[in-house]
């Protein structure tokens, strides 16, 4: 039954959407939609990330607040930045970031961390998965940031996924 239906939940959820799209619930629509349901989890299961295991629970809950505090002081940062640009411009640059952590949902998790911090943009990740490439808004020193962002993000990530 697993490999017809290799996430029934989704597959369900795709039929009620497509049901509420059409406003119709047709026998066409129907068919449709269990069409729909049954083929876009069958052809899309390649795509379906690894199994998560994790680690240390704990670490998550401590990684999610140093994550919210973070984003808040990077926002007050990059608002003073962008109101005082006048008078000091920004130092913009990309940092290079060796990385240790090689988890696929790890460096997923890095991506998205990365992505809602304001003043930091994810650029490149090289082919092996041992440098980062990250463009940073404002920026003193490189070393105290790259410190920063292993101890702060990277190791909870490695205990938390390897």
């Amino acid at each position: 039954m697993k490999r017809l239906f290799p996430a029934p939940w989704l597959s369900l959820a795709l039929w009620v959407l497509w049901l509420v799209l059409n406003l119709s619930v047709s026998p066409g629509n129907l068919l449709l939609g269990a069409l729909l349901g049954f083929l876009a989890p069958l052809l899309m299961a390649p795509l379906r990330p690894l199994p998560i295991r994790i680690r240390r629970p704990g670490v998550i809950i401590r990684l999610f607040f140093l994550v919210g505090r973070d984003v808040i002081i990077s926002n007050l940062q990059v608002a003073w930045g962008v109101l005082v640009c006048g008078s000091r411009p920004p130092r913009s640059r990309f940092v290079k970031i060796p990385l240790d952590l090689r988890d696929p949902n790890g460096l997923a998790v890095l991506s998205m961390i990365t992505s809602v911090t304001p003043g930091t943009v994810w650029s490149e990740l090289a082919l092996d998965r041992s440098i980062l490439l990250l463009h940073v808004f404002d920026l003193d020193d490189d070393a105290q940031f790259i410190q920063h962002f292993k101890h702060a993000y990277e190791r909870p990530l490695m205990e938390i996924f390897e």
